[in-house]
């Protein structure tokens, strides 16, 4: 927290100067401690409205149908299936009935001295069936089949793989929030400062011009004040659109309105630095994805080489078939069976698929140990800029008390005639700067913190 120094009496002319002088210093008391509960609502409602998010969540609920169905396939399937046929003409299949059998008929009517067995005419059967129909229920299901579970064992990989990749988004929207968040915080803070300094150089301008209608400065005093009125003024339009354009990402980041006003928590100096300074990469989801894909590359080798095993299956048919659509104990019926399908030659397509994903295995591991070793690099360089940036802080806050001391003992000194304006302006410009330097160094140090988080995923769902 800084304190303020004055030296100068008050009077009623200083009075503004005091005004003036104390804005800046209100513009950097943004941050005893209080929490960040504004950010930590900002980083759920991101959380929930973002559209990419969302996508990935569909995603992920995609990838759960798809386990779903791959169990289903080790359960029973029951289909309905029916087909009617009329049919005249086609191929037929002649039986002599005639030839065979009259003869006999023949000789026992003579016996009998009857007429009993009459003559037969020979037969002309049509292959297709006439008037026929045939209507089932076929149940079926799996005995033993590898494939089916390698299958399921990759699609609950999967799910886990879409898990890790919503997570990662998540994080990766969390950083940008955080980033946004902290970007817009230190651009409010730039233009509180320049409004509080515009106040400042529009005030010497004032003091100025009354001493040189009494005679007790050049014309130069004048005009230098009014330079720097017009020089604080622009910065002011500058800093004023790097807000605007702050607060637009922001809410776009949020899926919120681009002109929705934002508000700034409190925070209290410097983050945590025992955390931030230790740790590794092991929580990072994207060494999780690796493992996950080696997994199911292993599945997928096991896959390969499951044509070795036989697939073993069974089926019952329970249906009904007759002529002229009859419905009777004659016409129903059961058909029941195994099945057996054995891969037992292929021209080494099996061998070639095996070796295929070794081949993608070895690539896994290669990958895994080459993004473990940049995530740690990441973070090893994190940190090392936020040992930076810690003493670029402790620098800023060094020189803007250096420099606030300067400015009053200036501002005393040029009141009493001793110095001039050119002095006065020089260590109001050095104040100024301090205190934008200071600003920028404080946000700058939450700012990396939060690329630290990102770098060995400390931040907690």
């Amino acid at each position: 927290m800084f304190k303020f120094i004055t030296v100068i009496k008050i009077t009623t002319k200083s009075r503004a100067w005091m005004t003036v002088l104390s804005l800046p210093m209100l513009a950097m008391l943004v941050f005893p401690s209080r929490g960040q509960s504004r950010l930590q609502n900002y980083i759920t409602e991101g959380l929930t409205s973002n559209q990419s998010i969302k996508q990935q969540g569909f995603i992920l609920e995609r990838n759960v149908l798809a386990l779903a169905e791959a169990k289903t396939m080790f359960m029973p399937s029951i289909s309905f299936s029916t087909t009617y046929t009329k049919a005249s003409g086609g191929r037929t299949i002649n039986f002599p009935t005639g030839d065979l059998l009259n003869g006999v008929y023949s000789t026992l009517n003579q016996i009998t001295g009857t007429g009993a067995f009459p003559n037969l005419q020979n037969q002309s059967i049509q292959l297709f069936p006439d008037n026929f129909y045939d209507a089932k229920f076929r149940t079926t299901m799996p005995l033993l089949n590898a494939e089916l579970e390698y299958n399921k064992r990759i699609k609950a990989q999967q799910v886990d793989l879409q898990k890790a990749e919503v997570l990662v988004y998540k994080r990766e929207l969390v950083k940008e929030i955080k980033t946004a968040y902290y970007q817009y915080g230190k651009a409010l803070n730039a233009v509180k400062i320049y409004e509080s300094s515009l106040g400042l150089v529009q005030e010497g301008q004032r003091i100025n011009q009354v001493l040189f209608d009494n005679e007790k400065v050049n014309r130069t005093s004048v005009t230098r004040s009014t330079n720097e009125v017009s020089k604080i003024n622009a910065s002011l339009i500058a800093a004023r659109q790097t807000k605007e354009a702050a607060r637009n990402y922001f809410n776009f980041l949020l899926n919120r309105p681009l002109t929705d006003s934002i508000e700034i928590d409190s925070m209290s100096g410097l983050p945590e630095m025992d955390l931030l300074l230790a740790g590794d990469v092991v929580n990072r989801e994207e060494l999780f994805k690796l493992k996950i894909a080696e997994d199911i590359n292993t599945n997928l080798t096991g896959l390969a080489k499951s044509y070795i095993i036989p697939k073993i299956g069974t089926f019952i048919d329970l249906g009904s078939q007759a002529f002229n659509l009859d419905f009777n104990k004659k016409s129903r019926y059961y058909f029941w069976g195994l099945s057996l399908d054995w891969d037992l030659f292929s021209f080494g397509k099996n061998n070639y698929r095996i070796k295929k994903a070794e081949a993608e295995q070895k690539s896994i591991l290669a990958q895994t140990d080459y993004v473990s070793h940049q995530l740690l690099t990441e973070l090893r360089v994190r940190q090392n800029q936020m040992k930076s940036a810690v003493a670029q802080y402790q620098s800023a806050q060094s020189q803007l008390k250096t420099a606030q001391t300067y400015y009053n003992d200036q501002l005393k000194l040029y009141r009493e005639g001793v110095v001039i304006y050119i002095e006065l302006l020089d260590a109001q410009n050095q104040l100024i700067n301090a205190r934008l330097d200071a600003n920028i160094a404080l946000f700058d140090t939450w700012i990396i913190q939060t690329a630290i988080e990102r770098a060995n995923a400390s931040f907690t769902f």
